[in-house]
């Protein structure tokens, strides 16, 4: 394998281990190593020419962090970014040393949670019996049926849903009052009405899922919800800590 360029796992502090069974992204793998900055450390391998977002390389890219992270706290880079040089990665490491010092040091002891809500897709009969806009949509395509009638009653229906679920979803945050350390909404997911990760201590990750079910139970006429994690910490850290291209 030919390298082209210098690919950033992340950044940890200067004494922190690499876990012994570190693997690269690439095929083969490409060794792992720790690039000293001061008293950080940069997690970087070389690069693979033909470097692509493959299951087996996003997994991991994902798995060395979070090997990274039962040693201490990791500042995570997203999956693709490389440096042209080792130059390149200290002086971006420099420029902004003391703020990723105080990064890891928020998030030492703790991981990223994911949480996202889809509406439920039945229960119509009481999506009807609640919703007024619905019900009337529905009296209308009773009354005049036809092929736009149907479109017009599917479209309120499924705008139905995504109401309800948004509305229980809203009280999802407040559970977590209690035990998460910070919240970040995330991108629009299709389909989703709440797209939210929440940074967690360790010792709470079995009772986030907990309580996560409980709503979930609670709220099981309005919504599916999934919970992912432990993740690594992306969510809070800046989107690229280094410069790199993707």
């Amino acid at each position: 394998m030919t390298a082209s360029g210098i690919y950033v796992y992340g950044i940890v502090g200067g004494s922190h281990p690499l876990p012994p069974d570190a693997v690269g992204v690439g095929e083969p793998p490409a060794p792992v190593r720790l690039l000293p900055a001061e008293d950080l450390a940069v997690v970087v391998s070389a690069a693979h020419p033909d470097l692509r977002a493959r299951r087996r390389d996003l997994m991991a890219h994902q798995g060395l962090l979070m090997g990274l992270a039962e040693s201490g706290p990791v500042l995570p880079m997203r999956f693709g970014m490389v440096a042209p040089d080792e130059g390149t990665v200290l002086a971006g490491v420099a420029a902004h040393r003391s703020e990723h010092a105080a990064v890891l040091k928020r998030l030492d002891s703790r991981i990223e949670m994911n949480v996202k809500i889809t509406p439920v897709q039945d229960n119509l009969a009481a999506l009807i019996r609640e919703d007024p806009v619905v019900r009337r949509v529905r009296e209308e395509t009773r009354r005049h049926p036809g092929y736009e009638a149907n479109v017009r009653l599917g479209e309120a229906v499924a705008a139905g849903l995504r109401r309800r679920a948004a509305a229980a979803a809203a009280r999802l945050p407040a559970e977590f009052a209690g035990m998460a350390h910070d919240m970040c909404p995330g991108p629009d997911v299709d389909g989703c009405v709440l797209n939210v990760s929440f940074l967690v201590s360790r010792r709470e990750v079995e009772h986030f899922r907990g309580v996560a079910e409980r709503f979930a139970t609670d709220h099981s006429d309005r919504i599916d919800l999934r919970v992912t994690g432990p993740l690594p910490c992306y969510s809070f850290v800046a989107p690229q800590p280094v410069p790199a291209r993707a």
